[in-house]
């Protein structure tokens, strides 16, 4: 039975569905040291996870021109689509909530950081390719944390942004959806501290995916 205050779940990716944030890591630091850039760590990595590519390096390499950008992402993607020759797996209880939000009646969406080929490529291989009523990337709307992309998951679904709740990892995913005047909820698996995105008001912090589906019935 859904919840009766909402309606759309909205879902980013990275970190929230799927289990692949070490992926992400490990590609930044390759396309760093072969664009011959001073590796930033882990943690200043885990900060940017979230935004659009080319934004996530400018972030961490403001001094970058416009011609090593190129050649940065494209290290960046060779390493990383190579590294998901197998897809990073979704994390546990992803799929029996999904279909369980199905179910329910929720229309579900994503908002992801990825640009729109690798976001293909990721439900495809989770044979998604028709499972949510509309998907949003970084490289065909605004980079978060900008509510655009959840303004046009808003008006396809025709659905008022009090009735819809955005389920993410960073505080670009939390930011977005205050931005939007929606709800969030944080998880706390993913690239970012659970401290970092209660900053951000959450109505619920969930450590396991299923948490969500189980606050979500005790509502209703």
């Amino acid at each position: 039975m859904q919840h009766p205050d909402y309606k759309l779940l909205i879902f980013d990716w990275d970190g929230t569905l799927a289990d692949s944030i070490g992926r992400i890591v490990e590609a930044m630091h390759v396309a760093s040291e072969r664009s011959g850039f001073q590796l930033r760590d882990d943690f200043a990595v885990k900060g940017i996870i979230g935004l659009g590519l080319p934004e996530a390096i400018r972030t961490l390499y403001p001094e970058i021109g416009d011609a090593e950008l190129i050649a940065f992402r494209e290290f960046y993607a060779e390493h990383y689509i190579a590294a998901e020759a197998v897809p990073s797996p979704l994390f546990e209880g992803v799929v029996e909530s999904m279909a369980s939000f199905r179910d329910d009646g929720y229309h579900l969406a994503v908002a992801t950081g990825k640009a729109r080929r690798g976001l293909d490529r990721v439900l495809k291989a989770h044979g998604w390719e028709d499972y949510f009523d509309i998907t949003r990337a970084a490289d065909e709307t605004a980079s978060k944390p900008h509510p655009l992309m959840l303004e046009q998951i808003l008006a396809h679904c025709g659905v008022r942004p009090e009735e819809a709740l955005m389920v993410g990892d960073s505080s670009f995913d939390l930011e977005m959806a205050r931005n939007a005047g929606m709800g969030s909820v944080a998880v706390s698996y993913g690239a970012q501290s659970i401290e970092a995105l209660k900053l951000f008001e959450p109505r619920l912090s969930i450590d396991r995916f299923s948490e969500l589906h189980a606050w979500l019935g005790k509502q209703a």
